[in-house]
């Protein structure tokens, strides 16, 4: 990383304040695409977020199989359940409700439990290029993509990506030691060649669009449990789609995901939360800013 191109970022910024006569459509509609069977938890834990995270409307789209049980999960978002594969995953059948489902978005996020496969990179590498709404992948979304992100280039629209060390690892080709050994540095690197803003998740989450780059400084190890990166993009997902710019949303989306995990551990300890437990604390981490 080259410091004299690069600006340190320490402020964290904020929502505007809510007009009186505002109404769901002011604060935006969250698409976000996600779950297979067995894996319908982390659409519920991102949709949920989404909601706590201020957006006005949150719609789920996931394979027919688990959207009863997406359903049933959260009363406030609604569902739209796409053509599945044998194994419970969205097939590309699944490409043209997609599409149109996202026209009537605000912004995206794709991923959370997606699955594997061909027919997953193909609908990814779609969204990315059909819509113009901005579009955050995570989890799935990235994996499919592979050792091979050159696609993202094609992205004109405001993208974020939210890897975790090993996925970003697959993303760059390397092996996670020789990430954790440079994080700002790779982060950096990435989002400058293929453009976007990179949320390199971890102890100190790393936010860079190539030119800025902020380090979190809220969160604790009791964050590293299943589903928190669930939380996190549909939180991210739902500043987008209350009309923060790429970089400040996920700069806000991860100081607040870690302040709300720092609430949890301060009530349950560090062992034992969960990320429901997250959730459960976002409305007080927005009243703490």
């Amino acid at each position: 990383m080259d410091p004299d191109l690069t600006t340190i970022v320490r402020d964290v910024p904020r929502l505007p304040p809510r007009a009186p006569d505002s109404h769901k459509g002011t604060f935006g509609k969250v698409l976000i695409v996600a779950g297979r069977v067995g894996m319908s938890g982390a659409a519920v834990l991102a949709g949920t977020a989404a909601l706590r995270g201020g957006a006005g409307l949150v719609q789920l789209a996931v394979p027919a199989p688990v959207g009863p049980v997406v359903a049933a999960g959260q009363a406030c978002y609604t569902t739209a359940w796409l053509p599945a594969d044998e194994g419970g995953q969205l097939s590309r059948a699944a490409l043209p409700a997609m599409v149109e489902l996202a026209r009537s978005a605000t912004a995206i996020v794709a991923g959370p439990g997606l699955g594997n496969g061909e027919e997953v990179r193909a609908l990814m590498l779609a969204l990315m290029v059909e819509s113009s709404k901005p579009l955050l992948l995570d989890a799935d979304a990235l994996n499919v993509l592979g050792a091979d992100p050159t696609g993202l280039k094609v992205r004109t629209s405001p993208l974020i990506l939210t890897p975790h060390p090993g996925e970003f690892a697959r993303l760059c080709g390397t092996d996670i030691k020789s990430v954790q050994a440079d994080r700002q540095g790779h982060a950096v690197g990435f989002a400058r060649k293929h453009g976007g803003v990179l949320v390199l998740k971890g102890a100190g989450t790393v936010v860079t669009d190539g030119s800025r780059v902020y380090t979190n400084t809220t969160g604790n190890p009791g964050l590293a449990k299943g589903g928190s990166g669930d939380v996190l993009a549909g939180l991210i997902g739902a500043l987008l789609a209350q009309g923060l710019a790429a970089f400040d949303a996920a700069v806000l989306g991860v100081y607040l995901h870690g302040l709300a995990g720092d609430l949890a551990r301060d009530r349950l300890g560090e062992v034992s939360m969960l990320a429901t437990d997250v959730l459960e604390q976002l409305p007080a981490a927005f009243r703490a800013m």
